[in-house]
């Protein structure tokens, strides 16, 4: 297939030329941009959920062809570190905390139950000719990078239908530490074939995986809360420095991913985590106009990179070679990360629900729902491309071109089917009789139940449950009432009564009055 490129000479001989063509690239994506967005409205104004915004972006860059090449350095510099940014910045931290016990056991326990699973089915599948055959670590990277979800076409209908707070809060708050656990778990994955000459007991896998995700996290936190200080005490609120002030917001993200690419981490976790401590602490030390504006900038570009992510996978569909030949490993791969995703669904449910009373239960519609919501989408595809040059010639592509159509089948079907799906379960209209906030505080929803130090006399696994449990009410009380007056120059719950709703790239919830 032809494609416009330039070689060095041709650029020294007629940089006219040169330009012309960047010109030309740069027209077509705005264009496509624009057009995306325009029917984006349309479909949403029309309340057509058959084919949703991000399938719709996706068709129309599949029609577009030999324009132009893009860089995956592009992708991994400029597309994913403000879209990962927003997940983190705009998560409310009172549901989420609330929640904590339940979000960490699902994108923690849950992704790693997933990842393991998929990737040994996998592994049984080309042991039996079933699928391609894959050598057993590449099959638990592949388990991993296909286990981040990325559920914004689902949570946008969740808004526009109005379905349960606790629901939500839950899809949400999953896929945001969801993305943080899979990348660390293709990146252990990924070290330990890296050094399978050398011996790698059980043990250094562990002591891997956590440098990796503890380091990245740790990296992220602490850029965090430098910039909660800084903003703190530099007082630039009161000095009409407006425009400073934006300008250093803005580039302490880009500050934690290279800090944490530079020591041999992972930048998107970090940039993950920064995007949750800065919210929850930097923001508060802003000044009102400077909080806007801030708000409103992240928003627009991680809206205008997740639209860009759905142009790259079209133009990639359309102008890659990928390995259809093995539609069998296609296939069997969807059904068993369909099996995977059940496995940690329900699995996790079942222990959140031990230790919960019985009015508080996670429901089993509720399950069903968080199961159905399983989409892969921009961190699946960016952890395949990647690994197209982590594994051999014929590995590493076949397992993006299974990506890529797990990613393009999952948006257009199960986006596509999801207001079906929740009016079949009949959890559209529920639990928006108050805000989020108050929904997490109140005394109907399941979240964050209380603990009256009763004991369960002969059940260790459901004692243990509830010391975890009880070891995240005890953060929420060391934030309120340490973290916070140290890190910013409010109380601490001022900002969270005021913006009781989660707003974010993932659906753009608000709440219902």
């Amino acid at each position: 297939m032809d494609e416009l490129q330039i070689s060095p000479a041709d650029s020294r001989e007629s940089p006219g030329k040169e330009q012309q063509a960047a010109g030309v690239g740069i027209l077509l994506q705005i264009m496509m941009l624009v057009l995306s967005f325009v029917l984006g409205h349309v479909l949403r104004r029309h309340r057509f959920y058959y084919l949703p915004e991000a399938s719709a972006s996706l068709l129309i860059e599949t029609s577009i062809r030999a324009w132009f090449n893009f860089h995956e350095e592009f992708f991994f510099l400029f597309l994913l570190p403000p879209i990962i940014f927003q997940s983190g910045f705009s998560l409310q931290p009172k549901p989420f905390f609330s929640n904590f016990g339940a979000i960490v056991t699902f994108a923690i326990g849950g992704t790693f139950i997933a990842s393991v699973v998929t990737g040994i089915l996998v592994y049984l599948g080309g042991l039996m000719y079933l699928t391609y055959k894959l050598p057993f670590v590449e099959c638990l990277m592949f388990g991993a990078l296909i286990s981040a979800t990325d559920p914004v076409t689902v949570l946008s209908i969740f808004q526009e239908l109005g379905t349960d707070t606790n629901l939500y809060a839950l899809v949400f708050g999953e896929s945001v530490l969801n993305d943080a656990m899979a990348i660390s778990l293709y990146r252990t994955m990924s070290l330990v074939r890296s050094h399978s000459s050398s011996e790698q007991n059980f043990f250094m896998i562990i002591v891997r995986f956590l440098e990796t995700f503890v380091g990245s996290m740790s990296s992220g936190v602490g850029v965090g809360f430098t910039s909660a200080l800084l903003f703190k005490y530099a007082g630039l609120d009161i000095d009409n420095l407006q425009n400073l002030e934006c300008c250093l917001f803005v580039l302490f993200p880009y500050f934690s991913y290279m800090l944490a690419e530079g020591l041999g981490l992972s930048g998107i976790v970090s940039i993950l985590f920064t995007g949750i401590v800065m919210k929850h602490y930097t923001f508060s030390n802003l000044s009102d106009n400077s909080q806007r504006f801030v708000s409103a900038f992240f928003d627009l570009i991680s809206s205008l990179a997740e639209t860009f992510v759905f142009i790259y996978m079209g133009f990639d569909i359309a102008m890659e070679q990928h390995s259809w030949s093995h539609i069998g490993f296609i296939f069997f791969s969807i059904l068993f990360i369909v099996i995977a995703r059940a496995a940690n669904v329900f699995g996790c449910a079942y222990l959140i629900n031990l230790v919960r009373p019985t009015n508080r239960k996670i429901p089993l519609k509720h399950q069903k729902a968080l199961w159905y919501s399983g989409l892969r989408g921009a961190m699946a595809f960016a952890l395949s491309l990647q690994s197209v040059h982590d594994l051999p010639e014929g590995h590493g592509q076949t397992i993006f071109t299974a990506t890529t159509a797990i990613v393009v089948l999952t948006v257009l079907l199960i986006g596509g089917s999801t207001g079906t799906m929740l009016e079949a379960l009949e959890v559209v209209g529920d639990g928006h009789d108050g805000s989020l906030g108050e929904s997490f505080e109140g005394n109907n929803g399941y979240i964050a139940p209380p603990y009256d130090g009763e004991s369960s006399s002969g059940n260790r696994l459901k004692m243990k449950l509830k010391e975890f449990h009880k070891s995240t009410a005890s953060f929420t009380a060391l934030d309120r009432n340490y973290l916070t007056p140290f890190f910013t120059s409010q109380s601490g719950d001022e900002d969270d009564e005021d913006e009781p709703m989660i707003s974010s790239r993932r659906g753009d919830y608000r709440g219902h009055d």
